[in-house]
């Protein structure tokens, strides 16, 4: 069992985060989406938090630095990332959804290029890069082929697309502070930060309120699994592999959560998957294999290695 362990991890990992795009679906459908986010951050906070003081000798931000680190990730990869994500899910089904936040290591990559000047952009992280947005473009058909109005099918999509790329702008502006604070201790406080952030943001809305919450079981069902597993569990997996992986293999996990996300939407909200969208995201994976082709061929014995060893 032991020699599977990181294989095992992965695959677990790529199910949780893949049908969370499922779990916000159904959850939308009874709780109004910017609330929704927020309390599903309160939740995985407070445990993140609770890790982070058993399993560090610092579980809380000490230095101007560290704080400026939790502001970053707090702003851009919990609380603009969550806020555009869950609006956007309203109306962009759950394997469409998956395949464009997909993007986020691309365009982490695009990013790193503009704010740290020891990257490069070869021409053929160029070309990796204009595949991701052809995938989208493909995707974005895929979801339009009927008589609907451009508001309730380009729009929706596009605040998916804002939530990949708030996510990968902070995920490059977090590289740039130099704070030596445990990832554990980050992300707990950057959960808490980013939850009240969307709580004032929720409150600015006129069609949201608590008295706007449906509290069915499929709603709680919906906010445990998203703040517990999809959250919580999910980061505690993410950080466990962090040290046995690289991050390519990390960035993987994106291209195997739409996997998960698919089957989890035709499943439990009869989600239809068109080819269209498997071409999409065949598009999008390969700009990530472009843009990353000489650390995934520096890598891949390693990673053969690690994925069935016990390490």
């Amino acid at each position: 069992m032991s020699r599977y362990r990181n294989l095992l991890l992965f695959i677990v990992l790529a199910a949780f985060w893949g049908s969370a795009f499922m779990a916000i679906r159904a959850g939308l459908e009874f709780i109004p989406p910017v609330l929704f986010a927020a309390i599903r951050y309160d939740v995985a906070g407070v445990l993140m938090l609770a890790y982070a003081v058993y399993a560090t000798d610092r579980w809380r931000p000490q230095t101007g630095d560290e704080w400026k680190l939790v502001l970053v990730g707090g702003a851009l990869m919990i609380a603009a990332y969550h806020v555009f994500l869950f609006i956007g899910e309203q109306e962009t089904p759950s394997a469409a959804a998956a395949v464009i936040v997909s993007l986020s290591p691309i365009l982490t990559t695009g990013f790193a290029r503009v704010f740290l000047p020891s990257e490069r952009l070869t021409p053929a992280g160029i070309a990796g890069l204009l595949l991701g947005f052809v995938g989208v473009a493909v995707l974005s058909f895929a979801n339009n082929g009927s008589s609907e109005s451009l508001a309730t099918t380009i729009v929706p999509q596009f605040l998916v697309f804002l939530a990949a790329l708030s996510f990968a702008l902070g995920s490059v502006l977090t590289q740039r502070i130099e704070a030596d604070l445990p990832i554990e201790t980050m992300e707990a406080w950057s959960m808490l930060l980013g939850a009240v952030m969307m709580h004032v943001i929720s409150v600015a809305r006129p069609s949201e309120s608590i008295s706007a919450i449906e509290w069915t079981p499929e709603a709680i069902a919906a906010i445990v699994y998203l703040s517990i597993f999809a959250s919580a569990v999910g980061f505690l997996i993410y950080f466990d592999l962090l040290d046995r992986l690289g991050p390519v293999e990390i960035n993987l996990v994106s291209y195997v959560a739409p996997v998960f996300a698919a089957i989890t939407g035709w499943f439990f909200l009869q989600e239809p998957v068109t080819p269209l969208t498997v071409a999409g995201f065949c598009i999008v994976f390969t700009g990530f294999c472009l843009l990353k082709r000489q650390a995934i061929s520096r890598e891949l014995p390693r990673i053969t290695g690690v994925f069935t060893s016990g390490r």
